[in-house]
């Protein structure tokens, strides 16, 4: 079971193992923990926070292996204000991200379908889960043009970052996806706090529009946020946003700790048995 970490502390990661994985080309840290099918967890932004490796944990001890790229900021860093807005601007310039696109899919997917590839490799099973959040919240949905990514979950996706309805995906993307869930009876789990200024209700609709009912979406209460949460979040994202990291309250009955529940049972559904921690 996950060992109880302080979330306003550094997190050392030191119960993960750290590679250095090149894919096309590409040298990117990974940090990699547990057994069983695998489960590739993308950080929000500014980075891989306390909170974040927390929820890795819980897939582990759900029974998957945690394949956890570092795609920017500092890893295991409480996210402050400063640090993490120089990070996220860095992400915004950046070759491999799209920040601003809304009918163009970030080139660091590409990347992440390769790690999908290799992670089912090496653990074998039916197939790979994965999660995106924030920043990488639609990535998971990109990768579904990888063959072995069966369970793909999409929390509170923010790009691109200026229209509220944009999906940052490619049209012809997005239409083999749509195909590709029908045709395989696979589906989308979607997360979003109602009053999240970044991730609002217009891209939900857009992306049920594409998908139909292959989108399942949960619309988390503002109230469910938990107010407490690390600098960059109470003064730069200043609203209800991180439903399995920083705005999850850890404790039982909590819609917020249900949701996560929920997407340890999917993964479990679509990739294998599950311990629910």
């Amino acid at each position: 079971m996950t060992t109880q970490r302080k979330m306003n502390e550094d997190d050392p990661l030191d119960d993960f193992e750290h590679r250095q994985i090149t894919l096309d080309g590409t040298t990117k840290w990974v940090h990699v923990m547990g057994q069983g099918p695998a489960v590739i967890v993308m950080t929000e932004m500014p980075g891989i926070s306390p909170q974040v490796a927390r929820f890795s944990r819980w897939v582990r001890d759900a029974g998957f292996t945690v394949y956890m790229p570092s795609l920017f900021g500092r890893d295991g860093a409480v996210p402050g204000v400063d640090e993490g807005i120089a990070t996220f601007r860095r992400a915004c310039v950046s070759a491999e991200f799209r920040a601003f696109a809304a009918n163009e899919s970030s080139p660091v997917t590409q990347w992440l379908r390769a790690l999908a590839r290799l992670a089912h490799e090496e653990c074998g099973g039916p197939g790979v889960g994965a999660i995106g959040m924030c920043f990488t919240g639609n990535f998971a949905l990109s990768m579904m043009l990888e063959p072995a990514m069966l369970a793909p979950v999409v929390c509170q996706p923010a790009l691109p970052m200026d229209d509220p309805a944009g999906m940052a995906m490619a049209p012809a993307e997005l239409a083999y996806v749509r195909e590709r869930l029908e045709r395989e009876d696979l589906t989308v789990m979607a997360y979003r706090f109602e009053g999240d200024k970044h991730c609002k209700a217009q891209r939900f609709a857009a992306f049920s529009e594409a998908l139909g009912q292959r989108f399942v979406a949960r619309v988390l209460p503002d109230s469910a946020a938990n107010p407490t949460t690390p600098p960059f979040f109470d003064k730069v994202v200043a609203s209800p946003h991180s439903v399995v990291t920083a705005h999850l309250i850890d404790e039982a009955g909590q819609p917020t700790i249900a949701a996560r529940d929920e997407i340890l049972s999917f993964f479990a559904h679509r990739l294998g048995p599950t311990r629910l921690p």
